[in-house]
């Protein structure tokens, strides 16, 4: 049987991409792709010639059967999302769990990802945190907002910069706005920026200065003291 390679790619510099990573996606028979044209640059960047094909949510659940005959078939396949580690709110779950069920080796390369260093960089505890992701849009969103309410670990959240605003609000709203936080953009990026302080001091910030690019929003969990982020008082950029 073949392998089933995950392969997490750059979130924005191009240098943040591994040896193993660029002699994996050299070596296999075919890479399944989030965006072919998004990993066609990439690939086109390090000089990687190969097959591509296209693996998204709208259509992982179709393709992953075939996909699974390719590897009992012998064929080294490897998986890319846009950036980043796929299954970490991409497409990369379901494919895994079908090869795994079929007896198929799996390896997930070490690599880039938005959260670690989005964690580590806001200040705020890292030995115990929680990843929710993109929280529910509409349905399921207040609930779940309710039952972190009393969650004691740091919380890592992803947002698009266009919901920033109202996610902040609804988050001081669940926790308390004097929990501190921090806004994490546009990670590994020229522009990258973190920005500290209390969820109602960064809900006035970004409602004055519109954000732009990637956001990871990280929250401290409840705590009898109160958790301290590096800075108090206005939000701070660093």
């Amino acid at each position: 049987m073949g392998i089933l390679y995950i392969v997490p790619t750059p979130v924005g510099n191009m240098e943040d991409m591994t040896l193993r990573a660029i002699r994996i996606l050299k070596e296999a028979d075919v890479v399944l792709a989030e965006d072919t044209r998004t990993t066609g640059i990439l690939l086109k960047h390090f000089d990687i010639h190969n097959h591509l094909m296209s693996h998204h949510k709208f259509n992982e659940h179709g393709t992953s059967a075939a996909v699974v005959e390719r590897l009992k078939a012998g064929q080294t396949v490897a998986l890319v999302s846009d950036a980043g580690t796929p299954g970490i709110s991409d497409p990369g779950f379901f494919l895994v769990r079908e090869a795994a069920k079929a007896g198929i080796t799996v390896q997930t390369l070490p690599g880039a990802t938005a959260c670690i260093p989005a964690i580590v960089n806001s200040g705020l505890p890292c030995d115990r945190f929680c990843f929710e992701g993109f929280l529910p849009q509409k349905k399921g969103r207040k609930t779940r907002l309710e039952s972190l309410a009393e969650e004691t670990r740091t919380m890592v959240f992803y947002e698009s910069p266009y919901r920033l605003v109202k996610t902040l609000v609804q988050l001081a709203e669940a926790f308390g706005g004097d929990r501190q936080a921090c806004v994490c953009r546009e990670i590994s990026k020229m522009f990258e920026e973190s920005v500290r302080g209390t969820l109602s001091e960064l809900a006035d910030h970004f409602a004055q200065t519109a954000p732009k690019g990637e956001i990871v929003v990280v929250v401290a969990g409840r705590s009898g003291k109160d958790v301290s982020a590096p800075a108090r008082g206005q939000a701070e950029n660093k």
